[in-house]
């Protein structure tokens, strides 16, 4: 935990900033749900939801009352107002909280300030960011700083990008030797799915911004990890393109942390959306090229985000999904891997072995994501000596690999399951 306040002499072990957003209301209720199950095991726990409007902040505390029959929340629940554009705010917000869950995007407009001010008023971080260049920016401007402060900030502690980043090291400890490289392939359940149009400027800044990615990572001067030989072979039939976001930069980021800090064999990592057919993967590899060029200039990402349900051919809309919707949608990711046996080189030996995993749950967005970042503030909150040691900018991967918090994750709901090995 920050080393100037652990978590027991803050007034707020957590605050969700953000809280009367589309996701981040989905995140309040989760952590609600999670606090009232864990009242009886652990002494009570004290939270906040935080944003710029007292109204609505207020209105969100009494529907999730109201939804859970529980009236008294209202008074157990703190509120805090707070505004990325007032940093005055940030301050007195992140001296109050142990752990800030910063549901406020796109963080590339907007995840800075919070950031900073947690860094400096010793609050531990997460957020949802799917955007890699600002995950891969803060990590090159604050890591030293916040390993200075004892605070850990881990970003893209959603969905994106802790599913992939678990999926990838449980198919790593269920290898009976090597593991050296992995390819994913996520799949909604049913195909066609409706979400937020704030997801959506999120997308489009991640996707707008690759030029700086590029230049942020040479600006790290990393040496090149070790190259495998790589055998990988999709099935027949399979059809899928390639995972725009931040699920394969942070995955490598994370292995990379764990080659050069723990000595363990990096694993080679791509993300891939699956797809049912071959007209399709080439229709939708052309949309995505045309919206990656778009995205690259101020007015293609004004015209992107003033349209989304156009660009994105209805898949993201200002009304986001209804609840029927939701309860309806599920995902899975499959993890088909490869490694050596005991006593096989990688860097020369061809692969040996055979892996395939699956990680599947509930609706990715707004049901997966609050699990995972809530159950990611536990982890913070309850396995401090389980985490790299003196903080730092982490991705979540390389944050908890030591943790259990893929248990805790299979209790909240979501599955990890071996399908082959051999």
């Amino acid at each position: 935990m920050a080393s100037e306040a652990p978590a027991t002499t803050r007034q707020y072990q957590f605050v969700v900033f953000g809280a009367s957003g589309f996701t981040g209301r989905y995140v309040v209720e989760e952590l609600a749900r999670v606090m009232i199950e864990g009242e009886t095991k652990t002494p009570k726990l004290r939270w906040a939801v935080a944003g710029r409007s007292q109204v609505k902040l207020e209105e969100i505390v009494a529907r999730l009352a109201r939804k859970i029959g529980k009236p008294q929340l209202k008074s157990e629940i703190g509120i805090l107002i707070c505004d990325v554009d007032d940093y005055a705010t940030l301050t007195r917000m992140c001296k109050k909280a142990a752990i800030v869950l910063n549901c406020v995007g796109p963080y590339t407009l907007y995840g800075e300030p919070v950031i900073k001010a947690c860094i400096e008023n010793g609050a531990n971080y997460l957020d949802l960011c799917g955007e890699p260049q600002f995950l891969e920016e803060m990590y090159l401007k604050y890591d030293k700083k916040a390993a200075e402060k004892g605070v850990y900030i881990v970003g893209s502690a959603g969905f994106t990008s802790i599913v992939a980043e678990l999926g990838v090291l449980f198919t790593k400890s269920k290898m009976e030797g090597t593991l050296t490289a992995v390819e994913s392939f996520f799949y909604n359940v049913p195909e066609s799915v409706i979400y937020h149009n704030g997801s959506w400027k999120s997308f489009v800044h991640g996707i707008g911004y690759q030029n700086s990615l590029k230049k942020i990572k040479n600006q790290m001067s990393h040496k090149p990890l070790p190259v495998f030989c790589k055998t990988l072979k999709r099935d027949p039939g399979l059809y899928a393109i390639p995972l725009l976001g931040a699920d394969t930069s942070v995955v490598t980021r994370t292995h990379r942390y764990l080659y050069e800090h723990l000595q363990e064999s990096p694993v080679y990592y791509s993300a891939n959306v699956a797809v049912s057919s071959f007209v399709s993967a080439v229709l939708l590899t052309l949309a995505v090229f045309l919206m990656s060029l778009l995205a690259t200039f101020s007015w293609g990402r004004n015209i992107l985000i003033k349209y989304p349900r156009f660009f994105s051919c209805g898949t993201f809309s200002a009304e986001g999904p209804t609840q029927r919707q939701i309860d309806e949608t599920s995902f899975k990711i499959k993890f088909i891997g490869e490694g050596c046996s005991k006593g096989r080189d990688g860097q020369k030996d061809i692969p040996d072995l055979k892996i395939r995993t699956e990680v599947s749950g509930p609706e990715a967005a707004y049901v997966t994501t609050p699990i995972v970042i809530v159950q990611a503030a536990m982890t913070i909150f309850k396995e401090p000596g389980a985490l790299p040691k003196g903080g730092g900018v982490f991705s979540p991967g390389a944050a908890f690999s030591k943790t259990r918090i893929i248990d805790r994750l299979r209790k909240a709901g979501l599955h990890f399951d071996i399908k082959i090995k051999n």
